[in-house]
């Protein structure tokens, strides 16, 4: 895949918008994590367990919300693309293809600017992390997990590593916690970016009628009928869970970005990749 022709392209047109060359020592990044140096970056709100000496009491007395001040730590350029490999991700071939291309191409970047990277493919089997050099295994790989990203992050069988920068491709549609879930993936991360992909059809269904529908994880199978109820049901479901990982990610320090399968991968790093700060145009 990484001899794709939109995958080099990408390559050589987007960096990481996170990244920021804070002196002559190459490879030295500003994270997004909350750290010691005196560059203030955002606030977010007040977590238990969140230092008491980083609260703005001035914002407290303004909102009457505790808020939290966050400030931006020097890293050491780790990056970690998390692909999840599990059958959700195969349920429309341009899906798992556009997983595919943005595991390869923000891999790449990443060891064009110093950063080390590697991929963790999370399915049933204890992730083996693959290095630069490994990506062509990528083309093959079979998205035939059984158990969801929350089941395996949370299990702690991820070698993730400390202050690391986390890119995280699923679709996310299993259930979870989503603040369980960001918790695990945020854990002494140095930035999170989540990064949800859907078909076009999980994005947006239609009313089909009578349709009998198979759980592509677990075969199970259900008859269902498709009407604007429903489909509007679903609507509101997806919406409510777009929300709260969005929410969660905020209080990670993270971010939150959604892609349909129907758009070619340059505009999704243009657009939504780009708006949320993860790439920039070179």
């Amino acid at each position: 895949m990484r001899n794709d022709p939109e995958v080099r392209e990408a390559v050589a047109s987007f960096d990481f918008g996170f990244t920021h060359q804070s002196s002559r020592r190459a490879g030295e990044w500003l994270g997004r994590s909350t750290g010691s140096s005196v560059e203030f970056q955002d606030y977010r709100e007040y977590t238990p367990g969140d230092d008491v000496r980083h609260l703005d009491w001035a914002a407290y007395a303004r909102s009457n919300s505790l808020m939290v001040r966050m400030y931006r730590d020097e890293i050491s350029p780790r990056t970690e693309v998390i692909l999840d490999a599990s059958r959700s991700m195969a349920s429309g071939k341009e899906k798992s293809r556009l997983a595919i291309q943005l595991a390869t191409a923000l891999t790449q970047i990443s060891t064009r600017l110093g950063g080390q990277p590697v991929v963790h493919c999370v399915s049933d089997e204890p992730s083996v992390p693959l290095s630069v050099s490994e990506l062509d295994l990528l083309d093959d790989l079979p998205f035939n997990g059984l158990q969801p990203l929350v089941e395996v992050a949370t299990q702690r069988v991820l070698p993730l590593r400390h202050q690391s920068v986390r890119l995280v491709i699923s679709d996310f549609l299993f259930p979870h916690d989503p603040d369980r879930l960001i918790r695990v993936l945020a854990r002494d991360a140095a930035a999170l970016w989540l990064i949800q992909v859907l078909d076009p059809f999980e994005a947006d269904p239609e009313s089909l009628g009578g349709r009998r529908l198979r759980d592509i994880e677990t075969d199970e199978q259900i008859d269902i009928f498709l009407d604007e109820a429903s489909v509007t049901e679903y609507r509101r479901r997806l919406s409510d869970l777009q929300q709260h990982l969005a929410r969660s990610c905020r209080r990670a320090g993270g971010t939150l970005a959604t892609i349909t399968s129907s758009q070619a991968m340059l505009s999704a790093c243009a657009n939504q990749l780009c708006e949320c700060g993860l790439l920039t145009p070179t």
